[in-house]
């Protein structure tokens, strides 16, 4: 019997990766997304294959799902802060009405269940590296605590349903992604920089650029997720690149890789902006064997030629 997968945010960029995955594991794969960041292009080429079904739902709201259902993603929700900044109210009720429907599927169907955290739930850290003993430094009331506060919940309810229903969950903390499939509009640091380079506008960079990012191809990413789900553990885990550097040196090294004519400019820090943003991945070697094979200038060289093709 063929496993069924739904996975919720199927069309946005990292979901639309996970589609991939399980269709060339020959599973069924239930996309669930209302689009309201997702994109149809991104799991356009899958609609015709008989295992692939999308579903244009708002997961906030109650969803029937029909047969069985073995596994359940939950990556619905803006990620980038132009998008929960633009949806605030969504990006709470996604984070816990989403996540407590999604729940609701894998109690009814007992259905292993993984949840797309983030590295936001640490907010602006002060630890560095991060790991997933640290409770975190997060302004609740903040412009970014719609984000940051929605998935600190959906991590309590999913270990709630884990303790009290006996659900088998799993917790990602995803740490700065990217790659194919991205927007061009997305907001956060590489499409953004990538863009205006092709373009020979100028590259954008926040404050003095000196705060720190580390940045985890997406083929990594999924790699890990895969090997979460797989798992025995049900606590949460790092998965990101721990290689650690500027927003300024990521903005010189696309410009050198693009060999675009665009020059730096700086704007005002935003709100929040965390200084550091590292994961310390030592679970996640320990217990997935899993570490990034794909280094910064591999993964940059994919994404541009992507952005170029787009």
């Amino acid at each position: 019997m063929k496993k069924t997968v739904l996975i919720t945010g199927g069309a946005g960029f990292i979901g639309s990766h996970l589609c991939e995955l399980f269709i060339g594991k020959s599973c069924k794969v239930i996309c669930v997304d209302n689009l309201i960041t997702g994109k149809l292009s991104n799991i356009s080429h899958l609609l015709k294959n008989k295992n692939f079904q999308f579903m244009k739902h708002n997961i906030s709201e109650h969803i029937n799902i029909k047969g069985p259902v073995d596994y359940i993603l939950h990556f619905a929700s803006p990620a980038s802060p132009i998008d929960y900044l633009k949806f605030p109210i969504q990006t709470l009720k996604v984070g816990s009405l989403g996540t407590h429907n999604a729940l609701g599927v894998a109690k009814a169907k007992r259905a292993k269940f993984l949840l797309a955290s983030t590295s936001e739930v640490y907010g602006d850290p002060l630890v560095n590296p991060q790991s997933e003993s640290y409770w975190g430094h997060v302004n609740c009331i903040g412009p970014r605590g719609v984000y940051d506060e929605a998935k600190r919940f959906a991590e309590a309810i999913t270990m709630a349903y884990h303790r009290y229903h006996k659900i088998n969950t799993k917790i990602v903390r995803i740490f700065n992604t990217y790659g194919e499939k991205m927007r061009e509009e997305d907001g956060r640091a590489i499409p953004n920089f990538i863009s205006q380079a092709l373009n020979d506008k100028p590259i954008t960079v926040y404050g003095r650029g000196d705060q720190t990012r580390s940045f985890c191809y997406v083929s990594d990413l999924i790699d890990g997720i895969y090997r979460l789900l797989m798992s025995a553990e049900n606590y949460p885990m790092n998965i990101g690149n721990p290689n650690e550097m500027t927003i300024l040196e990521l903005a010189k090294e696309i410009i050198r890789l693009t060999d675009s004519s665009s020059r730096i400019i700086h704007k005002g820090l935003p709100t929040d902006d965390p200084k550091v943003r590292r994961p310390n991945i030592s679970k996640a070697k320990k217990i997935l064997k899993w570490q990034p094979k794909v280094d910064l200038e591999e993964g940059l060289i994919s994404t541009i030629n992507y952005f170029k093709s787009a």
